[in-house]
């Protein structure tokens, strides 16, 4: 059955819009209202519809994709309701959905592709789409168009698939000529399609393009150096990865659908299964009824580890190892290596000076079935560090200041964020490890900072069987010359401040002013009844140090968590909670009112302790990202470790300085 040419809307099909006056998507989805594109502008769309909102973390619950399609966006919520309710996605005849900007920001879950696609949608229509997100429609079969091209479709005209595709790499269009990521792997097998030849000249690469050059799949008589530029596609090997019992359930299905029951995984020693984003699930109310599919994707988890004999990360006696992307580059991520993982936060190992992103469950399968995957080279951003963040700053503060300048600006989009320069020999391996990881808020498509001493140190240190030569000759440092599209911008580090980004999205920070009482600009006092400390971004030692400093200082001046706050700390990993046991942390955290988690994922995703209940608890937070919903229906603001520790203190949101509980409480 040959490909199809073109794409053309389905007669009595429907196509959906997502815009910002919520009625207007009730009404489509009664059946009351078709709009078209010409009456519409790409002012009125929602943008930054993200993946939590188009299947939140309970509805991943469900494996089966037919399963997850009934709650297709349950986490759009208006006035504490579902925009849109069981199956009205399915049940509206719609095969095209329509928004603005940064369509699928989030997690990489696929899930949110899945619940598109089998509630019969054919098309997703968007100004731009977040690189994992759009990599899964790729996976998936499902084309992704502008909405010119939807406006022409509404007017009766076909689009060419060869349209569709212009200005993709020839990887690209073949998955899509072919429908998917297996169908494609299916042609490739039988001889159907060709890959193309490396042509690329000698010339100077980023980071990320000589680790991509490096692993690059090549016929076996292939000979000479490789060379690779944006806009390159090519197979590449993967050196290790990853999947959590969110996600492995789903791996587990594919490969067994795809390539029978006795499947087999490339080099199962350097792949891994964690449990660790479920661990608190079942203790959260709005959880609670989930517990009998929780345990269903441990038992599939389970299944898969014994099956492929990939490393083992699941919990004892009820207690995690940790977070998979904490444990994963204390453990087993090298310098120089291609990391693949179902997870958007993949990215933080980068700070190990790998090349590390998140996929999704398809993608993932294919890879650690064939030990390779595709990838078109990414155009790169530099930011060279100069000089030190000071005193109560931390690289929390500096990510949320890149996301509000070049983030929301969209410069960081699909691009790898390659930090490097003098400074950041002053920002400790754990400091760059928050700058990588949230370089998916940034809808970045990973981060990555240069190798130095004190990264094989950081490694060595956790790791007596690791040979320091060895991991220093993986390391790469970007050649003089390397072209950046993205740029190359300073960063005068000692001009960053605290900062805190609003409700609802990550990339509205607002920076403290020193001269302020209150040391936050444009936020008036504002009290919280939530403060929480951990996830990957902020459960690692240096994080710990940042807590325990706030958490001395509170002790000495006889000050406790105040009145009506809870504050939560959350450890990143097994290692991490020894290391705080051993240098007193936990009883000074107990002694001034702090609520000590075991390690694993938890708030972050709505599954554990320090959740808010209500939607007038305001939460300020450490994590990630603050997705309305995500954490729980309150309102969430982002901060640094030192910011949230100081605010749960003070009972509102304020900044860190030493010596602040010594002054009287007016001033706090």
């Amino acid at each position: 059955m040959s490909a199809p040419t073109s794409f053309s809307l389905t007669p009595g099909k429907r196509v959906l819009f997502l815009t910002k006056d919520p009625e207007l998507v009730r009404r489509q989805l009664r059946g009351e209202l078709d709009l078209t594109m010409d009456r519409i502008r790409v002012e009125e769309l929602l943008d930054n519809v993200n993946t939590d909102a188009m299947t939140p973390a309970w509805v991943c619950f469900d494996w089966d994709p037919a399963e997850i399609a009934k709650n297709a966006y349950a986490g759009l919520i208006v006035e504490g309701a579902r925009l849109v309710p069981t199956e009205a996605l399915r049940k509206g005849n719609f095969e095209v959905i329509v928004s603005g900007f940064r369509k699928g920001t989030g997690s990489s879950r696929e899930t949110a592709v899945q619940a598109e696609k089998w509630s019969g949608i054919r098309m997703a229509v968007a100004a731009s789409f977040a690189p994992i997100h759009g990599r899964n429609n790729i996976n998936q079969g499902v084309l992704m168009g502008d909405h010119a091209m939807l406006a022409r479709l509404q007017r009766g005209e076909a689009i060419p698939l060869a349209e569709l595709t212009a200005g993709k790499d020839p990887i690209t269009r073949l998955l899509i000529e072919q429908g998917g990521l297996f169908k494609f792997s299916a042609a490739l097998k039988r001889g159907a399609v060709t890959l193309p030849a490396l042509s690329t000249p000698r010339r100077p690469m980023t980071m990320a393009e000589k680790i991509i050059a490096r692993h690059a799949v090549r016929d076996p008589g292939a000979k000479g150096e490789v060379f690779v530029q944006p806009g390159d596609a090519l197979l590449i090997k993967v050196d290790a990865g990853y999947s959590h019992e969110f996600t492995t359930a789903q791996v587990h299905a594919f490969l067994a659908e795809e390539f029978g029951a006795d499947y087999q995984v490339q080099n199962p020693a350097k792949f891994a299964v964690f449990e660790d984003h479920l661990i608190y699930a079942d203790g959260v109310a709005a959880m609670a009824p989930y517990s009998a599919k929780i345990e269903t994707l441990r038992r599939m988890q389970r299944e898969f580890q014994r099956h492929t004999g990939v490393l083992d990360y699941s919990a004892k006696d009820g207690v995690s190892p940790g977070i998979c992307h904490q444990v994963a580059r204390e453990k087993f991520i090298n310098p120089g290596e291609i990391v693949n993982a179902t997870d958007s936060h993949t990215c933080m190992g980068g700070a190990s000076n790998a090349l590390a992103w998140g996929c999704g469950a398809t993608e993932y399968a294919g890879l650690i079935h064939a030990g390779f995957t595709f990838v078109r080279v990414p155009e790169s951003i530099r930011f060279e560090l100069h000089g030190r963040l000071p005193a109560g700053v931390t690289a929390k503060d500096l990510i949320l200041e890149l996301l509000a300048t070049y983030a929301r600006e969209q410069k960081t989009l699909d691009r790898v964020m390659e930090f490097g320069g003098p400074g950041l020999a002053s920002l400790s391996l754990d400091e760059r490890a928050t700058l990588t990881n949230m370089a998916t808020e940034c809808s970045a498509f990973t981060g990555i900072t240069e190798c130095d001493a004190a990264t094989l140190d950081w490694i060595a240190a956790r790791r007596p069987d690791a040979d320091r030569a060895t991991l220093a000759a993986g390391a790469v440092r970007p050649d003089p010359g390397a072209i950046y599209a993205g740029g190359v911008h300073r960063i005068d580090l000692a001009q960053i401040v605290p900062m805190v980004a609003t409700p609802g999205d990550p990339d509205r920070g607002i920076p403290s002013d020193p001269t302020n009482g209150a040391r936050v600009a444009d936020l008036p006092p504002t009290p919280i009844q939530i403060a929480y400390g951990g996830s990957c971004t902020a459960g690692k030692d240096d994080d710990m140090e940042f807590y325990a400093a706030v958490c001395r200082e509170a002790a000495a001046a006889g000050v406790r968590v105040a009145t009506g706050v809870e504050f939560f700390l959350q450890f990143g990993s097994l290692d991490v909670q020894e290391a705080a046991r051993r240098k007193g942390y936990l009883e000074l955290f107990a002694r001034v009112g702090v609520k000590i988690i075991h390690p694993g994922c938890g708030a972050c995703i709505g599954c554990g302790p320090g959740v808010s209940t209500a939607g007038e608890q305001v939460t300020v937070s450490a994590i990630n990202r603050n997705f309305k919903g995500r954490s729980g229906p309150g309102k969430l603001w982002l901060a640094s470790p030192l910011t949230v520790a100081a605010s749960a203190f003070a009972g509102h949101i304020v900044d860190f300085r030493p010596g602040m509980f010594r002054q009287p409480a007016a001033v706090r």
